[in-house]
């Protein structure tokens, strides 16, 4: 399982793993079928990974995947951007061959998902 992180998004998660004082926090990334484009992208922090999650160590941070996000995620890269409404974690994903506007949903050239309208 290959993922990569900018710098960007590491200092921005240390930064969240200090102001909640703990540092066994990791980042889920995972993908679930829906979203205009046929896959949606979602994340939490989480403090235990499951026995069959992919953990990803960067530093002091680190990644978790669960296997069904793991094969629409190998050689993505979780960014942070600052915006004019607030900042947020993005995936840049090779292997999305279309997105929607609204920058969460994605589809794949194998496999669409199920499509559901934006929100």
């Amino acid at each position: 399982m290959r993922i990569s992180l900018t710098d960007t998004a590491k200092t921005q998660l240390s930064t969240l793993m200090d102001r909640q004082g703990r540092d066994d926090l990791a980042l889920r990334v995972y993908v679930s079928p829906g979203g205009c484009s046929g896959f949606s992208y979602g994340m939490a922090l989480e403090d235990q990974a499951g026995d069959d999650d992919y953990v990803l160590s960067y530093d002091r941070v680190k990644v978790v995947v669960d296997p069904f996000s793991a094969q629409y995620l190998e050689g993505a890269e979780i960014d942070y951007a600052e915006a004019l409404m607030g900042g947020g974690f993005k995936v840049l994903n090779p292997q999305a061959a279309t997105s929607c506007a609204c920058g969460s949903s994605f589809k794949t050239a194998s496999d669409a998902g199920q499509a559901k309208p934006c929100s």
